[in-house]
């Protein structure tokens, strides 16, 4: 998601959440909406608490074995972000909790961020066989990085005052 659309993302998103209460709870009445909001809120906790420290040690785990994390770990990670979105009120959020766990959704979700990210090994150096083809690497050392002081930039300190 663009960071441009997010503002616009973060207000649309509880007005849609709220419409939705709204209809739900024309359907099946006010008791019966606010019993599958807070079931939901107690699926998700569960399940946060069965799989989010699983996923910790086991993250941790592979750090320390020098493993670099992939597909394996795409799995639980994603439950994770479902068991956040069922506590979170509304029905748009558990829907979208609920396709999480579909497989094929996990599966296009893998697609997609493992086109956006080249994971590198720190044990062995730089991998770049994986990598997209159009992607730039700029290695540098220590000696071939020197940041000067710029006097223009607004951020020197130089133009408090000189307004």
């Amino acid at each position: 998601m663009p960071l441009k659309i997010l503002p616009g993302f973060l207000l649309l998103l509880p007005l849609a959440e709220i419409a939705g209460f709204v209809l739900v709870g024309k359907a099946i009445g006010l008791w019966p909406t606010l019993a599958l909001v807070i079931l939901s809120f107690m699926v998700g906790m569960a399940l946060l608490r069965r799989q989010g420290i699983g996923i910790l040690r086991r993250m941790s785990a592979e750090g320390r074995n020098g493993m670099v994390p992939g597909r394996e770990l795409l799995r639980p990670a994603m439950f994770v972000i479902a068991s956040l979105l069922l506590m979170i009120p509304g029905f748009i959020t558990d829907i979208v909790a609920l396709l999480i766990f579909i497989p094929a959704v996990r599966d296009l979700a893998w697609q997609y961020v493992s086109r956006r990210f080249v994971v590198v090994g720190s044990t062995s150096g730089f991998d770049t066989s994986n990598r997209p083809k159009d992607s730039k690497i700029v290695d540098l050392d220590d000696e071939d990085y020197r940041r000067e002081p710029n006097d223009n930039s607004p951020w020197s300190g130089k133009h408090i005052g000189k307004e």
